[in-house]
């Protein structure tokens, strides 16, 4: 008896172990948190508001269209992470804030944005707009001037933030992961309503 007690208790404290081969692979809120909202004109060319993809997972990311590494490869990360949900990929949304409103207008993100997935929505405002919404995500942009006179570069934080369907920031996922790490985790929260 005592050796079936044992036993039980054992695998009782092993459960937990078991949920976490589903957990998330991004680092996780704890407790989840409202994403801020963000209302912006957007590549669709029309108004945008964040709380108006209620009901679908989005995955945020900050960057600029002139970005000649990071974005450019989380983009594609993104896109090959739709295609591996299949069907699926209709539930989740991708947007993309511009960290550099002075050069990426939503014509030019509806342009860029396209050449990685017809499904991304870009959104960028005014600088007074998107340091706003900067400051509400704790994004960090740095300007470097270029030798050329009037050229730039931007450095800054490279997270692709996860929305659950009700609006709740759920993950940061840091750059440089695999589409199949992204895929795995929208399809966790996919699968919660």
């Amino acid at each position: 008896m005592k050796r079936h007690l044992l036993s039980l208790l054992l695998c009782a404290s092993l459960a937990p172990f078991a949920v976490q081969a589903q957990a998330l692979k991004a680092g996780t809120f704890d407790p989840p948190r409202a994403a801020p909202e963000i209302a912006l004109p957007a590549s669709t060319g029309k108004p945008f508001t964040l709380s108006s993809l209620r009901g679908k997972v989005v995955v945020l990311e900050f960057g600029y269209t002139s970005c000649p590494y990071v974005c450019p490869v989380s983009l594609a990360s993104l896109a090959q992470a739709r295609t591996l949900l299949g069907a699926a990929a209709a539930e989740v949304q991708v947007l993309f804030v511009t960290v550099d409103p002075e050069r990426d207008t939503t014509a030019h993100l509806r342009d860029y944005l396209g050449k990685f997935d017809k499904s991304f929505i870009g959104v960028s405002g005014s600088p007074a707009q998107i340091q706003a919404v900067l400051k509400d995500y704790g994004i960090s942009v740095t300007r470097q001037a270029m030798e050329k006179q009037g050229e730039y570069q931007l450095g800054h934080s490279s997270y692709l933030y996860f929305v659950d369907r009700r609006g709740m920031l759920r993950a940061l996922m840091p750059f440089g992961r695999p589409a199949a790490d992204i895929a795995h985790d929208l399809a966790i929260l996919l699968k919660q309503k």
